[in-house]
């Protein structure tokens, strides 16, 4: 990651909130990693002054030339969900995909993507308002309507706004492991790693959890993740049936208990091999709760996107696994 160059987009009208995220990840220095951080820098869309929400005026120092020494751009929503992007934007965009720099987006910057034709044939998500939208619009794309982020491999897009912050903290996760991201996360007081989906805040009349039972459910968990849990466990020590269970927690988290355990247990499989390379994996099995290797990398390789061993490998020690 030595000189890895993030390049966030600006444009007229642009969405302050979003863009805020990209600077506060990316362009403040953080010695205290100890890891070679970001440079960052911003380039204008389109030449002119750029207006930003709030009242802003914003004077980017670069043009779309930059794209072309990008190692990532981020496109920190568009302006309009409706409005074709300028063909010169979409050519750069192109030109950076075809060369392999990695291309993320926030909220509606999904548009910009589609329109580039880079997300034809991948699974994309959006703010849930403008997903039917983007759908019918970009049918060679699939749309995962209920993901905060969808990590598609060099192409990377997120849901509404705060759902940035997420996928920020992803691709630091995904550069430096779970350790630094933590950091990151705990510097900018916000979780790590949300659970769910953003399903969890489309607007539906939902029951409240009075009792806070499901929350203190998954803190109970996170505790003891090495115990054989069960549906019916689970169930017992919150004091509902299995069915009421299924039912809460998938309102609360946008998931299944099974589910949101398993990436429960690959989190912290993801920190065991991070900080030991002489932990035998069988270990680190038993410690996250998966039980055996085989269990381990088959959940790991499904949500990490990639094997306990190449994961230590990058992140930890040098051991095989």
């Amino acid at each position: 990651m030595q000189n890895h160059l993030v390049v966030a987009l600006a444009y007229d009208r642009l969405c302050t909130f979003e863009f805020g995220c990209v600077t506060e990840l990316f362009a403040l220095e953080r010695p205290e990693l100890g890891v070679p951080w970001y440079r960052f820098a911003v380039c204008a869309s389109e030449p002119g002054p750029i207006r930003a929400a709030g009242g802003i005026t914003l004077a980017a120092p670069y043009t779309l030339e930059l794209l072309a020494d990008a190692d990532t751009i981020v496109i920190p929503g568009w302006r309009d969900a409706d409005e074709p992007p300028p063909a010169a934007l979409l050519a750069a965009i192109r030109a950076a995909y075809e060369r392999g720099a990695r291309l993320c987006s926030i909220c509606s910057g999904v548009f910009v993507l589609a329109a580039a034709g880079v997300l034809d044939g991948k699974t994309a998500t959006t703010h849930w308002r403008y997903a039917d939208k983007l759908q019918q619009r970009y049918p060679r794309l699939r749309v995962q309507a209920d993901a905060l982020y969808v990590d598609a491999g060099q192409v990377i897009t997120s849901a509404g706004s705060a759902a940035g912050l997420d996928m920020l903290l992803h691709l630091v996760r995904r550069d430096h492991g779970s350790a630094i991201a933590n950091r990151v996360a705990q510097r900018l007081v916000v979780p790590p790693h949300r659970e769910g989906g953003q399903a969890q805040f489309v607007p539906r009349p939902v029951a409240p959890d009075d009792s806070g039972r499901i929350a203190k459910l998954m803190d109970w968990v996170r505790g003891h993740p090495a115990e054989p849990h069960t549906l019916r466990s689970l169930a017992e020590r919150a004091a509902m049936s299995p069915r009421t269970l299924q039912r809460q927690f998938r309102d609360a988290t946008g998931m299944a208990p099974y589910e949101w355990l398993v990436r429960e247990r690959v989190a912290i499989a993801r920190e065991l091999l991070e900080a030991s390379a002489a932990l035998p994996m069988a270990r680190v099995a038993e410690l996250a709760g998966f039980g055996s290797e085989e269990s381990l990398r088959r959940h790991f390789r499904r949500i990490a996107l990639t094997s306990p061993g190449a994961y230590r490998r990058k992140f930890g020690g040098a051991e095989e696994g």
